[in-house]
C-alpha cells in the first residue's frame, strides 16, 4: 500500500478500493467479451428479421454470433470514461489491442506446432474463422473504440458535464456506424468470410449487412441508456465520487 492511501481516511481507503475492483471488473468484461466476439467472430451468422406490426414490412438483420455481445464493449468503455476518465479508457482500449494479439499468437503458434494425430479439422475451421474476424476487427476496433472515447469527452465538455444521455448514446452510436462499415469492408474484401451470393449484386448483399450490424447496435445503445444513467448515479454513490473525471 503506497504512502497516498496510508495518509487517508478508512472511509477514503476503502473507497479506493471500491474503485480499483470496479475498474478492474468493468476491464475484465471489456476484455473478456473482446476476447470471446474475436473467437466467435463470423463462425455463424444467427437471422433477427422482423415484420413491423401492422405493416407486414420484413426488417432484414443478419448479425454475426461475435456482434452480439459486441456493444458491451462501449458500454464498459463509457462507464470507465465518466467514472475514470479518458487516460483509463484509453489504456483499456490499447490493452483490449494487445490481447488481440496475444490471442492470434496462440491460435498460430498451436497451428504451427505438429499434430499429435486425429481430426484437426475442427481446429483449422476456428483458427480460419479467427484470423478472418480479428484482422477485420482490429482495424476497426482501434478506430471505432478510440472514436467512441474522445467523442464522449468531447461532448462532457461542450455540454458542461450535462446531458449524459447524448455522450453516451452520441459517442457509441457514430463509433459503431465506423465499426460496422469497416467489419463488413474489410471481412468482404480481405478476408472473403461473409455469406454472400455470387450470383446477386454485391452492393445490396453489403449493404443489408451493414444496416442490420448497426442498426441492432443503435438499438442495444439505446437500450442500455437507462441502466448507464442509473449505474452512474449509484456507482458514484458507492465510489465516493463527488464528480466525475474528466481528463
Amino acid at each position: 500500500m503506497n504512502d497516498r492511501v496510508k495518509n487517508t481516511t478508512p472511509s477514503s481507503r476503502g473507497h479506493i478500493r471500491r474503485r480499483e475492483a470496479v475498474f478492474i471488473l468493468l476491464s475484465g468484461i471489456f476484455l473478456g467479451t473482446l476476447a470471446m466476439l474475436n473467437v466467435l467472430g463470423i463462425a455463424r451468422f444467427v437471422d433477427l428479421s422482423f415484420t413491423l406490426p401492422g405493416t407486414g414490412l420484413r426488417i432484414p438483420m443478419v448479425i454475426a454470433v461475435g456482434a452480439l455481445p459486441y456493444p458491451v464493449t462501449f458500454l464498459c468503455t463509457d462507464f470507465i470514461s465518466e467514472l475514470y476518465g479518458r487516460r483509463r479508457a484509453n489504456l483499456v482500449v490499447a490493452t483490449g489491442l494487445l490481447l488481440n494479439l496475444w490471442v492470434m499468437a496462440v491460435i498460430w503458434v498451436a497451428g504451427a506446432l505438429p499434430g499429435a494425430g486425429g481430426d484437426d479439422q475442427a481446429f483449422f475451421a476456428i483458427r480460419r474463422l479467427a484470423f478472418s474476424a480479428v484482422s477485420a476487427s482490429m482495424m476497426a476496433y482501434l478506430a471505432a473504440q478510440f472514436i467512441d472515447v474522445q467523442l464522449f469527452h468531447m461532448w462532457k465538455r461542450l455540454t458542461a458535464g450535462r446531458h449524459l444521455w447524448l455522450r453516451n448514446n452520441g459517442s457509441t452510436m457514430v463509433s459503431q456506424l465506423v465499426d460496422t462499415v469497416a467489419v463488413i469492408m474489410v471481412t468482404h474484401y480481405w478476408a472473403g468470410g461473409l455469406p454472400v451470393d455470387s450470383d446477386s449484386a454485391l452492393l445490396p448483399q453489403l449493404g443489408v449487412l451493414v444496416a442490420s450490424g448497426y442498426a441492432f447496435k443503435v438499438i442495444v445503445a439505446a437500450a442500455d441508456t437507462l441502466p448507464f444513467y442509473l449505474g452512474v448515479a449509484w456507482l458514484n454513490r458507492y465510489l465516493g465520487i463527488k464528480a466525475p473525471a474528466d481528463a
